[in-house]
């Protein structure tokens, strides 16, 4: 039965239920991981202490860095999944989840300690000050230096068990961690529960890490007979073809968001010469932003599977008209979205803290940063079909031309024209020329595809 599900969604579902099948999950469980790291910023600034919510901001790059392992062997698992699901290569698709499993739960491990016995320069790195670097340094402690391994199971899991159409799933999983770290925050943080503050944050972090991964192993334990998901180390090789056809994706997703963390830490640092205000405003903005970027990349990621698996199959009409439908509801959405911020600014960011000039601050970098979320759709789409068909070169290509030759090129440029307020431009710069580049690099795929010679 769970294989002819998943034939009648890959091959014969219309493409719109089919699209929203798999995307509507995904973008959900995106949307309540965004509601979860809100609700750090929103409790964490309910004690009107600045320094408590920058050290939530310092510390985000250090959490972004887990996308590195998240997408090295998450997305190339996947993908390399899906496809092997497409031409019926099951022993490819079981020995590829199970390299994707072991080789996040060893990086997860190896990321702790290199955070723990390196915290001092780490926390210099970050741009902690005297007054910062406690608070960032504790919260570092519950997040990384115990918490890198459950933090990337939970998201390397739930792809695992997306790529075979079983997103509903691989989005409770999520969910239900996101929604436990919801429920605890204000217990551990705010002075009528333990007092913790951004500690406590961290804390109800890693317990949700902990049960999401758990609803996990209970769902791959329970649908053994049917799952085409393996993580014995039995299944576990490093052959070749395996590791290769990974790290041909999964490689360049990671520097993708290494890259990430180069751009969120630098503009931490560019930033904090302004102050507290500042830095806490600039983490507020970002989180909120995170909403539509999230929408964005779920839909991405949710349509995945379905893309490599049409390729792969060589049902090529029905490809292109999933990835149509997709790009015109992702536009829609993130218009929408972006609109609703722009004319709110203020009252949003005034939600997370009661500090007038934080608040302020706020309003205009989040402003700047919403207008290039519907670009940054075009962008995400692109790189998932890149991902989902294996073009992962393609994928890298992207990456580097953003960040390297344009968002943190912008940064100094646009930081030093428009003191402070520049800063929240930069990614609206990068985007506009992105979207750009991504229409024409992804129409020349498809018409390499399309005559058969890709």
């Amino acid at each position: 039965m769970a294989e002819e599900r998943r034939k009648r969604l890959f091959e014969t579902e219309a493409v719109p239920r089919a699209v929203l099948l798999l995307s509507v999950p995904t973008v959900m469980s995106c949307l309540v991981s965004v509601l979860y790291s809100l609700a750090d910023t929103y409790f964490v600034g309910m004690l009107n202490d600045p320094v408590q919510t920058a050290a939530v901001t310092l510390a985000a790059p250090v959490l972004l860095a887990f996308n590195a392992v998240n997408n090295l062997f998450g997305v190339g698992s996947s993908s390399m999944m899906s496809r092997a699901l497409g031409r019926g290569d099951m022993k490819t698709l079981r020995a590829s989840s199970a390299f994707g499993f072991w080789g996040a739960l060893v990086c997860g491990a190896l990321y702790s300690v290199a955070c723990a016995a390196l915290r001092g320069p780490l926390l210099s790195l970050l741009g902690a000050d005297a007054t910062t670097a406690g608070p960032t340094g504790r919260y570092l402690f519950y997040t990384v230096v115990l918490g890198a391994a459950p933090s990337i199971l939970n998201v390397v899991m739930a792809y695992l068990i997306r790529s075979e159409g079983a997103t509903l799933h691989a989005s409770i999983g999520t969910m239900s961690g996101c929604l436990l770290n919801i429920a605890l925050d204000p217990v551990f943080i705010l002075p009528w529960g333990f007092g913790m503050g951004a500690e406590g944050a961290a804390l109800a972090t890693l317990l949700s890490n902990l049960f999401a991964v758990g609803y996990f192993f209970c769902y791959l334990i329970a649908k053994r007979r049917s799952t085409c998901v393996c993580i014995s180390p039995r299944a576990l090789t490093l052959r070749r073809s395996i590791v290769l056809g990974v790290c041909a994706v999964g490689v360049p997703a990671s520097i993708q968001n290494l890259l990430n963390v180069v751009s969120h830490t630098l503009l931490n640092n560019l930033a904090s010469p302004y102050g507290a205000q500042a830095l806490a405003a600039m983490g507020i903005a970002s989180k909120v932003s995170m909403l539509p970027l999230y929408v964005s990349m779920g839909i991405s990621q949710g349509v995945m599977p379905l893309i490599g698996y049409t390729y792969a199959a060589r049902r090529i009409p029905r490809m292109k008209k999933a990835l149509s439908f997709t790009a015109g509801l992702s536009l829609c959405l993130l218009s929408s979205v972006t609109l609703v911020f722009a004319l709110f600014a203020a009252p949003v960011a005034g939600a997370f803290i009661d500090d007038a000039q934080t608040v302020a601050y706020g309003a205009a970098f989040l402003r700047a940063q919403v207008f290039s979320m519907p670009f940054l759709a075009i962008d995400f789409l692109a790189v998932g079909v890149f991902q989902a068909v294996g073009q992962g070169a393609l994928s890298l290509l992207m990456a580097c031309a953003r960040k390297a030759l344009l968002e943190i090129p912008a940064l100094f440029l646009l930081g030093r024209l428009f003191p402070l307020y520049g800063l929240a431009w930069a990614q609206f710069a990068a985007e506009i020329v992105m979207a750009a580049v991504a229409t024409a690099l992804l129409l020349r795929l498809l018409r390499r595809i399309e005559a058969g010679r890709l």
